[in-house]
């Protein structure tokens, strides 16, 4: 019988052959959990393609590409407790989705779960997971797991009451490095986010590099400080792209200009982290990054 108690939600953009292979691995698994597709603006007729080799797919198409928040957009149409995101390059393991959906009924709150993601045919260990596995930060023993305040996204069950009065994926950040502001976030609100390895999750990005990512990546990360960090982090943060910048480094130049453009709204939305959760992020400033 299907797990009725967890949603996979995933997000696209042009990647229709990698999509419809995500979503033959995903009808194969035991748990046989209903699927929403959110078709960020593709043009290589993905949408068609869902509808006619997965018709059982909810297939959710707004028009434009929404970025991380097309994650949103499913889990307010998911009608389950949980929701599992994944990519179009990526999947879960067998009996991944109900050990999660057990844990999340057995501790209440747990509001975020990171998986163990192991990287293509090979299964080869994301490097995330050797971070969140040396996480210093220390919870509540009677939870499973590691407590993180950072996760791949792609990789991640969440209770989906916990998630959406959290706000889900912030708009401002678009997609990059968007997780550690929802975990923050959810941290703040007193949600348990926690990295437990023994939920396992695949990903089989395409190869070569990917062209964008590092100004996207470092620009979230400075937009991040200003939206929830005291003004001093924010400040520095900001000021050692600046530098960057200055010395001819072309990523934290588009970074830069890109979290300027940004930072009025940035302020606009500004809400300082709770005490226990800033010394929290504050801790894991000295952690080696990924």
């Amino acid at each position: 019988m299907p797990d009725g108690r967890l949603t996979v939600a995933l997000i696209t953009r042009d990647r229709r052959d990698r999509l419809l292979r995500t979503l033959d691995a995903l009808a194969a698994l035991p748990e046989r959990p209903p699927v929403i597709v959110v078709d960020n603006g593709s043009a290589d007729g993905t949408a068609a393609a869902v509808a006619a080799h997965h018709p059982g797919v909810t297939l959710l198409t707004p028009g434009r590409n929404l970025g991380a928040t097309g994650r949103n957009l499913a889990a307010r149409r998911a009608r389950t407790r949980y929701v599992a995101f994944s990519d179009d390059d990526s999947w879960w393991a067998p009996g991944a989705l109900a050990a999660a959906a057990d844990l999340l009924d057995a501790h209440p709150r747990l509001g975020l779960l990171a998986a163990r993601t192991v990287v293509g045919p090979d299964e080869a260990e994301d490097p995330l997971d050797a971070v969140m596995a040396a996480s210093p930060l220390t919870g509540d023993p009677a939870v499973p797991g590691t407590p993180v305040l950072g996760f791949l996204a792609c990789a991640s069950v969440v209770r989906r009451s916990a998630f959406l009065a959290a706000g889900g994926f912030h708009p401002l950040l678009f997609f990059g490095a968007e997780e550690t502001l929802l975990a923050y976030d959810l941290a703040a609100r007193g949600w348990q986010v926690r990295y437990v390895p023994s939920v396992v999750a695949h990903h089989h990005p395409a190869p070569g590099p990917r062209h964008g990512r590092s100004p996207t990546t470092r620009r979230n990360a400075v937009l991040t400080a200003w939206l929830r960090r005291p003004v001093g982090v924010a400040l520095r943060g900001t000021a050692v792209l600046a530098a960057d910048a200055g010395r001819g480094d072309r990523d934290a130049r588009a970074a830069l200009l890109g979290a300027l453009a940004r930072l009025p709204a940035a302020l606009r939305a500004r809400r300082r982290l709770p005490r226990a959760v800033e010394r929290a992020a504050r801790l894991l400033d000295t952690q080696k990054p990924v």
